[in-house]
């Protein structure tokens, strides 16, 4: 039997396929094991080993029924077998809760719940900002990028590093609930080191080819950059 199409607008999460193959060996499973319990428990008639294979080879992805499902028979929760997840529903997921779970537990109806979560645009006020961060454990790097506070996060700080960074504590410290202090601290250290590699890399033998790569390099990991030096800051 074929796989039915993936219902819209419910893409499975990132799925770690390595997980999934050392959870089945530990089990003494076989690929032909695990669909037939997918089959057999879950409803899911058209699981074969073959497709159970695929996800493992990284070839295919489960879908979230079929990824719920997998961990069912696997004997481990959801998250166990997925990637670090990124967007509302990933994190969801992540956590097993249904979206009807959230809705409630931040005190929003379920259908704007679920338009946020399918345009990954958050738009709860702060008490709910503050309920969904406890209900889902998220870290504030998480609750950034959930909230879809990352890339304006990245276009403030490329800017900050490559021009003047005073001007961007304030729009820095909007996007992110730390203290202007810290924020401050930290955008003049982005800046020292960005601005400090730019000359370095020139006075290697004046490549500009090589200095435009490195500053590329460094401008694309602004983010995990920004956290970086945010941690080492606070201990």
């Amino acid at each position: 039997m074929r796989r039915p199409p993936a219902l819209p607008n419910q893409p499975g999460p990132p799925f770690n396929a390595p997980a999934a193959r050392r959870l089945r060996a530990a089990l003494g499973m076989g690929p032909e094991h695990v669909a037939y319990g997918m089959r057999a428990s879950f409803g899911l008639p058209y699981v074969t080993p073959d497709l159970v294979m695929a996800w493992e080879r990284g070839t295919a992805s489960p879908t979230s029924p079929e990824l719920t499902a997998l961990a069912g028979v696997l004997w481990c929760s959801p998250g166990e077998l997925i990637d670090r997840p990124r967007t509302l529903r990933e994190h969801r997921i992540t956590h097993g809760l249904a979206p009807e779970d959230v809705a409630r537990a931040v005190g929003l109806e379920l259908l704007a719940y679920l338009h946020m979560e399918e345009h990954d645009e958050w738009r709860g006020t702060d008490r709910q900002s503050a309920a969904l961060a406890d209900l889902l454990d998220l870290s504030l790097p998480d609750f950034v990028t959930v909230t879809g506070r990352e890339p304006r996060l990245a276009e403030h700080l490329r800017s900050a590093v490559t021009t003047r960074w005073q001007a961007y504590v304030r729009l820095v410290a909007k996007l992110v609930p730390l203290d202007r202090r810290l924020v401050e601290d930290t955008l003049q250290e982005l800046h020292r080191e960005y601005q400090g590699q730019m000359v370095a890399t020139l006075s290697w033998g004046g490549d500009s080819g090589r200095s435009v790569a490195a500053g590329q390099d460094f401008l694309d990991r602004i983010v995990d950059r920004f956290w970086t030096t945010v941690r080492d800051s606070t201990g």
